[in-house]
Protein backbone atom coordinates (compact mmCIF):
# COMPACT_ATOMS: atom_id res chain seq x y z
CA UNK A 1 0.00 0.00 0.00
CA UNK A 2 1.47 3.27 -1.02
CA UNK A 3 1.22 6.06 1.93
CA UNK A 4 0.78 9.89 0.87
CA UNK A 5 2.94 12.55 1.87
CA UNK A 6 -0.07 14.01 4.35
CA UNK A 7 -0.29 10.10 5.54
CA UNK A 8 3.47 9.43 6.21
CA UNK A 9 3.47 12.82 7.74
CA UNK A 10 0.53 11.47 10.49
CA UNK A 11 2.12 8.23 10.88
CA UNK A 12 5.96 9.58 11.60
CA UNK A 13 3.99 11.60 14.28
CA UNK A 14 1.85 8.96 15.80
CA UNK A 15 5.45 6.99 16.01
CA UNK A 16 7.60 10.09 17.45
CA UNK A 17 4.66 10.65 20.35
CA UNK A 18 3.93 6.84 20.87
CA UNK A 19 8.08 7.09 21.74
CA UNK A 20 8.19 10.08 23.61
CA UNK A 21 5.41 8.69 26.05
CA UNK A 22 6.81 5.20 26.02
CA UNK A 23 10.28 6.67 27.29
CA UNK A 24 8.61 9.39 29.75
CA UNK A 25 6.79 5.82 30.99
CA UNK A 26 10.02 4.40 31.54
CA UNK A 27 12.42 6.65 33.00
CA UNK A 28 10.89 7.01 36.40
CA UNK A 29 11.11 3.02 36.07
CA UNK A 30 15.08 2.70 35.51
CA UNK A 31 15.72 5.59 38.01
CA UNK A 32 14.10 3.84 40.69
CA UNK A 33 16.00 0.47 40.78
CA UNK A 34 19.64 2.41 39.87
CA UNK A 35 18.45 4.21 42.88
CA UNK A 36 17.68 0.61 44.68
CA UNK A 37 21.20 -0.94 43.49
CA UNK A 38 23.73 2.22 42.77
CA UNK A 39 26.70 2.04 40.90
CA UNK A 40 28.74 3.15 43.75
CA UNK A 41 27.33 1.13 46.24
CA UNK A 42 28.47 2.03 50.02
CA UNK A 43 28.56 -0.79 52.68
CA UNK A 44 25.46 -0.66 54.45
CA UNK A 45 24.31 -3.34 57.34
CA UNK A 46 21.40 -6.30 55.75
CA UNK A 47 19.99 -8.28 58.33
CA UNK A 48 18.92 -12.00 58.24
CA UNK A 49 18.61 -15.01 59.49
CA UNK A 50 19.88 -18.58 58.93
CA UNK A 51 18.20 -21.20 60.98
CA UNK A 52 14.36 -21.45 59.95
CA UNK A 53 12.35 -24.56 59.65
CA UNK A 54 9.47 -25.59 57.59
CA UNK A 55 6.57 -28.26 57.06
CA UNK A 56 9.46 -29.66 54.88
CA UNK A 57 11.11 -30.98 58.04
CA UNK A 58 9.52 -30.04 61.19
CA UNK A 59 8.26 -26.72 61.62
CA UNK A 60 4.61 -25.90 61.62
CA UNK A 61 4.10 -23.60 58.89
CA UNK A 62 4.15 -23.03 55.26
CA UNK A 63 7.76 -21.66 53.47
CA UNK A 64 6.12 -19.02 51.65
CA UNK A 65 4.34 -18.23 55.01
CA UNK A 66 7.32 -17.74 57.22
CA UNK A 67 9.43 -15.99 54.14
CA UNK A 68 6.23 -13.32 54.25
CA UNK A 69 6.87 -12.63 57.66
CA UNK A 70 10.57 -11.99 57.70
CA UNK A 71 10.12 -10.30 54.81
CA UNK A 72 7.63 -7.26 56.35
CA UNK A 73 9.54 -7.54 59.67
CA UNK A 74 12.20 -5.89 57.63
CA UNK A 75 14.80 -8.42 57.04
CA UNK A 76 17.07 -8.77 54.13
CA UNK A 77 17.44 -12.27 54.01
CA UNK A 78 16.65 -15.75 54.98
CA UNK A 79 17.89 -19.18 54.78
CA UNK A 80 15.10 -21.87 55.37
CA UNK A 81 17.22 -24.92 56.73
CA UNK A 82 15.25 -27.54 57.43
CA UNK A 83 16.57 -30.87 58.61
CA UNK A 84 18.11 -33.19 55.63
CA UNK A 85 16.28 -32.09 52.93
CA UNK A 86 15.84 -28.79 50.50
CA UNK A 87 13.01 -27.72 49.60
CA UNK A 88 12.60 -29.09 46.05
CA UNK A 89 10.37 -31.30 44.10
CA UNK A 90 7.39 -32.62 44.44
CA UNK A 91 5.99 -32.94 48.29
CA UNK A 92 2.29 -33.47 50.06
CA UNK A 93 1.73 -33.06 53.33
CA UNK A 94 -1.49 -34.54 54.71
CA UNK A 95 -3.81 -32.09 55.98
CA UNK A 96 -3.82 -34.20 59.79
CA UNK A 97 -0.47 -33.60 60.10
CA UNK A 98 -0.68 -30.05 59.32
CA UNK A 99 -3.59 -29.19 61.47
CA UNK A 100 -2.01 -31.32 64.36
CA UNK A 101 1.32 -29.13 64.26
CA UNK A 102 -0.46 -26.01 63.92
CA UNK A 103 -3.61 -26.21 66.09
CA UNK A 104 -5.88 -25.78 62.78
CA UNK A 105 -4.36 -22.48 61.70
CA UNK A 106 -1.99 -22.88 58.89
CA UNK A 107 -4.06 -23.81 56.05
CA UNK A 108 -6.55 -21.12 56.49
CA UNK A 109 -3.91 -18.57 56.96
CA UNK A 110 -2.01 -19.79 54.16
CA UNK A 111 -5.44 -19.46 52.14
CA UNK A 112 -6.47 -15.97 53.31
CA UNK A 113 -2.28 -14.65 52.68
CA UNK A 114 -2.05 -16.20 49.41
CA UNK A 115 -5.17 -17.29 47.73
CA UNK A 116 -7.28 -20.14 46.58
CA UNK A 117 -5.51 -20.50 43.04
CA UNK A 118 -1.83 -20.43 44.79
CA UNK A 119 -2.59 -23.18 47.55
CA UNK A 120 -3.11 -26.67 45.73
CA UNK A 121 -5.09 -29.68 47.58
CA UNK A 122 -6.05 -32.88 46.70
CA UNK A 123 -8.64 -35.70 47.84
CA UNK A 124 -11.54 -34.76 49.53
CA UNK A 125 -11.54 -32.32 52.94
CA UNK A 126 -13.18 -34.67 55.01
CA UNK A 127 -11.05 -37.68 54.43
CA UNK A 128 -7.64 -39.00 55.33
CA UNK A 129 -6.31 -39.00 51.99
CA UNK A 130 -6.73 -34.60 52.36
CA UNK A 131 -3.30 -33.58 51.48
CA UNK A 132 -1.35 -30.05 50.76
CA UNK A 133 1.55 -29.61 48.32
CA UNK A 134 4.48 -27.82 49.80
CA UNK A 135 6.10 -25.57 47.20
CA UNK A 136 9.53 -25.92 46.79
CA UNK A 137 11.55 -22.74 46.87
CA UNK A 138 12.20 -21.90 43.27
CA UNK A 139 8.38 -21.69 42.69
CA UNK A 140 7.66 -19.28 45.68
CA UNK A 141 10.75 -17.27 45.97
CA UNK A 142 9.29 -14.93 43.32
CA UNK A 143 6.32 -13.74 45.56
CA UNK A 144 8.35 -12.94 48.60
CA UNK A 145 11.63 -11.77 46.88
CA UNK A 146 12.29 -7.47 46.08
CA UNK A 147 15.27 -6.60 44.35
CA UNK A 148 17.52 -5.00 46.78
CA UNK A 149 15.24 -5.64 49.59
CA UNK A 150 15.13 -8.96 50.73
CA UNK A 151 16.33 -12.31 49.12
CA UNK A 152 15.71 -16.52 50.01
CA UNK A 153 19.12 -18.41 50.18
CA UNK A 154 18.53 -22.30 50.12
CA UNK A 155 19.85 -23.83 53.20
CA UNK A 156 19.96 -26.69 54.77
CA UNK A 157 20.10 -28.75 58.66
CA UNK A 158 22.58 -31.16 58.22
CA UNK A 159 20.98 -33.58 61.12
CA UNK A 160 23.51 -35.68 62.19
CA UNK A 161 24.68 -37.89 65.19
CA UNK A 162 27.77 -39.16 66.83
CA UNK A 163 28.47 -41.58 69.82
CA UNK A 164 24.33 -41.19 71.03
CA UNK A 165 24.75 -37.23 70.61
CA UNK A 166 23.42 -34.79 68.37
CA UNK A 167 25.68 -33.02 65.70
CA UNK A 168 23.50 -30.32 63.61
CA UNK A 169 25.56 -28.18 61.36
CA UNK A 170 23.61 -25.65 59.01
CA UNK A 171 24.90 -25.03 55.41
CA UNK A 172 23.93 -21.79 53.73
CA UNK A 173 23.97 -21.12 50.07
CA UNK A 174 24.03 -24.80 49.26
CA UNK A 175 22.98 -26.43 45.73
CA UNK A 176 22.78 -29.93 46.59
CA UNK A 177 21.42 -32.03 50.14
CA UNK A 178 24.25 -32.46 51.85
CA UNK A 179 23.52 -36.12 53.46
CA UNK A 180 24.62 -36.76 57.04
CA UNK A 181 27.73 -39.02 56.90
CA UNK A 182 28.44 -39.37 60.55
CA UNK A 183 31.31 -40.86 62.87
CA UNK A 184 32.68 -42.48 65.62
CA UNK A 185 32.90 -39.08 67.70
CA UNK A 186 31.60 -36.11 67.66
CA UNK A 187 34.87 -34.28 65.80
CA UNK A 188 34.72 -36.92 63.06
CA UNK A 189 30.99 -36.18 62.02
CA UNK A 190 31.98 -32.61 62.07
CA UNK A 191 34.93 -32.77 60.06
CA UNK A 192 33.18 -35.35 57.28
CA UNK A 193 30.27 -33.09 57.03
CA UNK A 194 32.95 -29.67 56.71
CA UNK A 195 34.54 -31.83 53.95
CA UNK A 196 31.33 -32.54 51.98
CA UNK A 197 30.08 -29.16 51.84
CA UNK A 198 33.62 -27.91 50.56
CA UNK A 199 33.58 -30.33 48.09
CA UNK A 200 30.60 -29.38 46.95
CA UNK A 201 31.47 -25.68 47.03
CA UNK A 202 34.33 -26.82 44.92
CA UNK A 203 32.45 -28.27 42.47
CA UNK A 204 29.74 -26.01 41.74
CA UNK A 205 31.54 -22.81 42.02
CA UNK A 206 29.40 -22.02 45.37
CA UNK A 207 29.79 -20.09 48.14
CA UNK A 208 28.47 -22.12 50.85
CA UNK A 209 28.95 -21.65 54.87
CA UNK A 210 28.51 -23.94 57.35
CA UNK A 211 28.12 -23.09 61.05
CA UNK A 212 28.30 -25.47 64.01
CA UNK A 213 24.41 -25.15 65.49
CA UNK A 214 23.42 -24.69 68.80
CA UNK A 215 26.34 -26.93 70.85
CA UNK A 216 25.08 -27.53 74.29
CA UNK A 217 21.91 -29.05 72.68
CA UNK A 218 21.90 -32.14 74.76
CA UNK A 219 25.20 -31.37 75.59
CA UNK A 220 26.54 -32.79 72.66
CA UNK A 221 29.57 -30.36 71.72
CA UNK A 222 32.32 -29.54 73.96
CA UNK A 223 34.88 -26.39 73.62
CA UNK A 224 37.45 -28.54 73.11
CA UNK A 225 35.80 -30.55 70.17
CA UNK A 226 34.86 -26.97 68.57
CA UNK A 227 38.51 -25.83 69.00
CA UNK A 228 40.19 -29.05 67.59
CA UNK A 229 37.57 -28.91 64.25
CA UNK A 230 39.71 -26.33 62.41
CA UNK A 231 37.84 -26.30 59.36
CA UNK A 232 34.77 -24.96 61.10
CA UNK A 233 35.02 -21.17 61.58
CA UNK A 234 31.32 -20.59 62.87
CA UNK A 235 28.99 -21.22 65.64
CA UNK A 236 26.33 -20.23 67.05
CA UNK A 237 26.90 -17.89 70.15
CA UNK A 238 23.22 -17.51 70.44
CA UNK A 239 19.93 -19.54 69.29
CA UNK A 240 16.48 -18.48 69.96
CA UNK A 241 14.99 -21.57 71.12
CA UNK A 242 14.58 -22.34 74.54
CA UNK A 243 15.56 -25.58 74.71
CA UNK A 244 19.15 -26.08 73.57
CA UNK A 245 21.16 -25.37 76.79
CA UNK A 246 22.03 -21.31 75.76
CA UNK A 247 23.26 -20.66 79.42
CA UNK A 248 24.62 -24.48 80.10
CA UNK A 249 24.01 -25.63 83.19
CA UNK A 250 26.10 -26.28 86.68
CA UNK A 251 28.35 -29.10 84.67
CA UNK A 252 27.94 -27.38 81.61
CA UNK A 253 29.12 -23.79 80.36
CA UNK A 254 27.12 -21.29 78.68
CA UNK A 255 27.81 -21.33 74.94
CA UNK A 256 29.13 -17.61 75.08
CA UNK A 257 31.78 -19.22 78.05
CA UNK A 258 32.73 -22.49 75.01
CA UNK A 259 33.34 -19.85 72.89
CA UNK A 260 36.04 -18.05 75.15
CA UNK A 261 37.27 -21.33 75.82
CA UNK A 262 37.62 -22.64 72.08
CA UNK A 263 38.95 -19.72 70.75
CA UNK A 264 41.54 -19.60 73.45
CA UNK A 265 42.72 -22.87 72.65
CA UNK A 266 42.59 -22.63 69.37
CA UNK A 267 45.25 -19.28 69.47
CA UNK A 268 46.81 -20.08 72.34
CA UNK A 269 47.60 -24.31 71.20
CA UNK A 270 46.58 -24.72 67.75
CA UNK A 271 48.08 -21.68 66.37
CA UNK A 272 44.47 -21.13 64.24
CA UNK A 273 41.82 -18.63 63.82
CA UNK A 274 39.02 -18.19 66.21
CA UNK A 275 35.34 -19.04 65.71
CA UNK A 276 32.91 -16.29 64.93
CA UNK A 277 29.84 -16.30 66.19
CA UNK A 278 26.50 -16.23 64.50
CA UNK A 279 22.88 -15.82 66.03
CA UNK A 280 20.07 -17.41 65.41
CA UNK A 281 16.04 -18.08 66.08
CA UNK A 282 16.17 -22.01 64.87
CA UNK A 283 12.60 -20.84 64.19
CA UNK A 284 9.98 -23.52 64.38
CA UNK A 285 6.63 -22.63 65.97
CA UNK A 286 4.52 -19.90 64.26
CA UNK A 287 1.14 -19.69 65.73
CA UNK A 288 1.64 -18.74 69.26
CA UNK A 289 2.60 -22.11 70.40
CA UNK A 290 5.56 -22.16 73.33
CA UNK A 291 9.21 -23.26 71.71
CA UNK A 292 11.45 -21.14 69.09
CA UNK A 293 9.92 -17.90 67.39
CA UNK A 294 10.46 -16.05 64.70
CA UNK A 295 12.71 -12.65 65.69
CA UNK A 296 15.09 -13.54 68.35
CA UNK A 297 18.44 -13.60 66.93
CA UNK A 298 19.43 -12.63 63.65
CA UNK A 299 22.84 -11.61 61.90
CA UNK A 300 23.83 -8.15 60.79
CA UNK A 301 26.27 -8.27 57.60
CA UNK A 302 28.16 -5.70 56.03
CA UNK A 303 28.42 -5.59 52.54
CA UNK A 304 27.92 -3.60 49.39
CA UNK A 305 25.61 -5.96 47.04
CA UNK A 306 22.36 -8.12 48.88
CA UNK A 307 23.95 -11.27 46.90
CA UNK A 308 24.46 -14.57 48.33
CA UNK A 309 28.15 -14.55 47.55
CA UNK A 310 28.69 -10.98 48.86
CA UNK A 311 26.76 -11.73 52.79
CA UNK A 312 28.56 -14.63 53.19
CA UNK A 313 32.23 -13.64 52.03
CA UNK A 314 31.44 -10.57 54.01
CA UNK A 315 30.68 -12.77 56.94
CA UNK A 316 33.78 -14.75 56.35
CA UNK A 317 35.84 -11.48 56.85
CA UNK A 318 34.54 -10.87 59.91
CA UNK A 319 32.32 -7.85 58.53
CA UNK A 320 28.80 -9.03 61.04
CA UNK A 321 27.71 -9.13 64.33
CA UNK A 322 25.34 -11.11 65.73
CA UNK A 323 22.20 -9.88 67.48
CA UNK A 324 19.21 -10.58 69.70
CA UNK A 325 18.27 -7.32 69.69
CA UNK A 326 21.26 -4.28 69.85
CA UNK A 327 22.56 -2.84 66.98
CA UNK A 328 25.18 -0.97 66.02
CA UNK A 329 25.75 2.14 63.57
CA UNK A 330 29.43 1.33 63.04
CA UNK A 331 32.22 -1.27 64.50
CA UNK A 332 35.97 -0.03 63.94
CA UNK A 333 38.69 -1.97 64.38
CA UNK A 334 41.90 0.29 63.47
CA UNK A 335 45.70 1.05 64.86
CA UNK A 336 45.03 -1.74 67.31
CA UNK A 337 41.32 -0.30 68.57
CA UNK A 338 38.09 -1.30 68.74
CA UNK A 339 35.41 1.27 68.25
CA UNK A 340 31.38 0.81 68.87
CA UNK A 341 28.73 3.01 68.11
CA UNK A 342 25.27 2.25 69.69
CA UNK A 343 22.11 2.86 67.84
CA UNK A 344 20.15 4.23 70.86
CA UNK A 345 16.94 4.11 71.92
CA UNK A 346 14.97 6.62 74.26
CA UNK A 347 15.06 5.48 77.84
CA UNK A 348 17.33 2.60 77.15
CA UNK A 349 20.84 2.11 78.35
CA UNK A 350 23.73 -0.05 77.49
CA UNK A 351 26.47 -1.49 78.83
CA UNK A 352 29.64 -3.08 76.84
CA UNK A 353 32.01 -5.49 78.20
CA UNK A 354 35.19 -5.86 76.09
CA UNK A 355 36.27 -9.81 77.05
CA UNK A 356 39.52 -11.65 75.88
CA UNK A 357 42.14 -13.89 77.11
CA UNK A 358 45.76 -12.59 78.11
CA UNK A 359 49.37 -13.92 77.09
CA UNK A 360 50.52 -15.74 79.79
CA UNK A 361 47.06 -16.91 80.95
CA UNK A 362 46.57 -19.93 83.83
CA UNK A 363 46.22 -22.85 81.02
CA UNK A 364 45.33 -25.10 83.29
CA UNK A 365 42.17 -27.46 83.12
CA UNK A 366 40.17 -30.10 85.10
CA UNK A 367 37.94 -32.34 84.60
CA UNK A 368 34.57 -32.43 85.25
CA UNK A 369 33.00 -35.36 87.26
CA UNK A 370 29.44 -35.95 89.13
CA UNK A 371 28.78 -36.27 92.40
CA UNK A 372 29.86 -39.98 92.64
CA UNK A 373 33.17 -38.48 91.17
CA UNK A 374 32.82 -40.09 87.46
CA UNK A 375 33.60 -38.16 84.42
CA UNK A 376 30.88 -35.72 82.46
CA UNK A 377 30.59 -35.74 78.86
CA UNK A 378 31.21 -31.96 79.06
CA UNK A 379 33.94 -28.94 78.61
CA UNK A 380 37.05 -29.12 81.13
CA UNK A 381 37.18 -26.34 84.13
CA UNK A 382 39.36 -23.71 82.71
CA UNK A 383 40.13 -20.58 84.96
CA UNK A 384 38.52 -17.35 84.88
CA UNK A 385 41.79 -16.02 82.84
CA UNK A 386 40.21 -17.20 80.06
CA UNK A 387 37.72 -15.24 78.50
CA UNK A 388 37.71 -12.16 80.74
CA UNK A 389 36.49 -9.21 81.14
CA UNK A 390 39.06 -6.66 80.40
CA UNK A 391 36.91 -3.49 80.61
CA UNK A 392 33.08 -2.39 81.35
CA UNK A 393 31.93 0.49 79.63
CA UNK A 394 29.03 2.15 80.16
CA UNK A 395 27.62 4.40 77.37
CA UNK A 396 27.00 4.60 73.26
CA UNK A 397 30.24 4.95 71.98
CA UNK A 398 32.59 2.05 73.88
CA UNK A 399 36.10 1.86 72.82
CA UNK A 400 38.85 -0.51 73.68
CA UNK A 401 42.85 0.13 73.22
CA UNK A 402 44.37 -2.94 72.89
CA UNK A 403 47.69 -3.64 74.62
CA UNK A 404 49.52 -6.25 72.38
CA UNK A 405 49.21 -8.83 75.28
CA UNK A 406 45.73 -9.92 73.89
CA UNK A 407 45.01 -13.25 71.69
CA UNK A 408 41.92 -11.56 71.03
CA UNK A 409 39.47 -9.57 71.70
CA UNK A 410 35.67 -9.49 71.67
CA UNK A 411 32.86 -7.15 72.77
CA UNK A 412 29.57 -8.18 74.07
CA UNK A 413 26.88 -5.02 74.65
CA UNK A 414 24.01 -5.49 76.67
CA UNK A 415 20.82 -3.38 77.01
CA UNK A 416 18.43 -2.28 80.07
CA UNK A 417 15.65 -3.72 77.31
CA UNK A 418 14.07 -7.11 77.81
CA UNK A 419 13.12 -8.71 74.83
CA UNK A 420 9.99 -8.66 73.35
CA UNK A 421 9.56 -12.38 73.08
CA UNK A 422 11.92 -13.53 75.65
CA UNK A 423 13.95 -16.83 75.76
CA UNK A 424 14.89 -17.32 79.32
CA UNK A 425 13.94 -15.11 82.59
CA UNK A 426 15.59 -12.02 83.09
CA UNK A 427 16.73 -11.71 79.85
CA UNK A 428 18.32 -8.66 78.10
CA UNK A 429 18.69 -7.22 74.76
CA UNK A 430 22.24 -7.97 73.24
CA UNK A 431 25.19 -7.98 70.51
CA UNK A 432 28.08 -9.23 69.83
CA UNK A 433 30.98 -8.19 67.83
CA UNK A 434 33.56 -10.32 66.48
CA UNK A 435 37.30 -11.23 68.03
CA UNK A 436 39.35 -9.14 66.43
CA UNK A 437 43.47 -8.42 67.34
CA UNK A 438 44.08 -12.17 66.61
CA UNK A 439 46.16 -12.02 62.93
CA UNK A 440 49.35 -10.80 63.80
CA UNK A 441 49.64 -13.66 66.68
CA UNK A 442 48.54 -16.38 64.57
CA UNK A 443 50.88 -15.79 61.70
CA UNK A 444 53.80 -15.37 63.25
CA UNK A 445 53.37 -18.71 64.96
CA UNK A 446 52.52 -20.19 61.00
CA UNK A 447 55.61 -18.47 59.93
CA UNK A 448 53.60 -16.17 57.44
CA UNK A 449 52.92 -12.81 56.95
CA UNK A 450 49.93 -11.20 57.78
CA UNK A 451 47.67 -10.70 54.77
CA UNK A 452 47.68 -7.08 53.70
CA UNK A 453 43.65 -6.81 51.86
CA UNK A 454 40.94 -7.65 53.36
CA UNK A 455 40.40 -10.78 51.28
CA UNK A 456 41.39 -13.92 53.79
CA UNK A 457 41.99 -16.08 50.56
CA UNK A 458 45.43 -14.07 50.24
CA UNK A 459 46.57 -15.45 53.43
CA UNK A 460 48.41 -18.90 52.43
CA UNK A 461 48.07 -21.40 55.32
CA UNK A 462 44.76 -22.74 56.04
CA UNK A 463 44.94 -22.05 59.51
CA UNK A 464 44.77 -18.89 59.20
CA UNK A 465 42.23 -18.40 56.33
CA UNK A 466 38.91 -17.87 56.59
CA UNK A 467 37.40 -19.57 53.54
CA UNK A 468 33.55 -19.50 53.71
CA UNK A 469 33.35 -23.40 52.52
Amino acid sequence: MMMTCQTKSRFFTTVLLASCCFASLRVPQIAEADERIPADAAPRYWKGNIHTHTFWSDGNDFPEMIAEWYRVHDYNFLALSDHNILSEGQKWMPHRQIASRSRGKALQKYVDRFGANWVETKGDPDTPGYEIRLKPLDEFRALVEERGKFIMIPGEEISDSAAGKPVHMNATNVKELIRPLGGKTVQEAMTANLRAAKEQAERTGRTILVHLNHPNFHFAVTAEDIAAVIPEQYFEVYNGHPDVGHQGDKNHPSTERLWDIANTLRIAKLAAAPLYGVATDDSHNYHGRPGSHTGRGWVMVQSRFLTPEYLLKAMNRGDFYASSGVSFESIQFENGELSLKIQTKEGVTYSTEFIGTLEGYDDESTERVDKDGKPIRSSRKYSSDVGAVLAKVEGTSPTYKLTGKELYVRAVVTSSEAPADPVFANQRQQAWTQPVGWKERVAAANKVPVPETDDPKKAAPAKISREAN
